[in-house]
């Protein structure tokens, strides 16, 4: 039994890490989802909401629905405002709820007087 356990080398030979790739740490990019929203709420510290809409067909009744989702969004610099569009990029875990991080602010808010 214990004969039988034992690992076997691969034949094509070692796998190389260097290489870029999704475990890898090369110099290829790695490609997260990136989603365009509203600013709804920017009143955390490095923190904002953004309100993401799309278009989507029932599934039955095919016809086209508009869902919406919010997601927490980190801002280290604090650019974001209530009622900005934002680029949003996939990133690490930052706490429970925070997965995402601002790339760019697409659209600055009107100010109404």
């Amino acid at each position: 039994m214990a004969e039988d356990k034992q690992e076997i080398e691969p034949s094509h030979g070692p796998v190389e890490r260097s290489q870029g790739g999704p475990t890898g740490s090369g110099d290829s990019p790695r490609h997260h989802q990136e989603k365009v929203g509203i600013v709804t709420s920017a009143k955390m510290q490095k923190t904002i909401v953004v309100e993401v809409h799309r278009r989507v067909q029932h599934p039955v009744y095919k016809r086209i629905v508009t869902k919406r989702s919010k997601f927490m969004v980190h801002d280290e610099h604090k650019k974001a405002h209530e009622g900005d569009m934002v680029r949003i990029v996939e990133s690490r875990p930052l706490s429970k709820n925070k997965r995402w991080t601002l790339k760019a602010v697409l659209r600055e808010a009107t100010t109404g007087v």
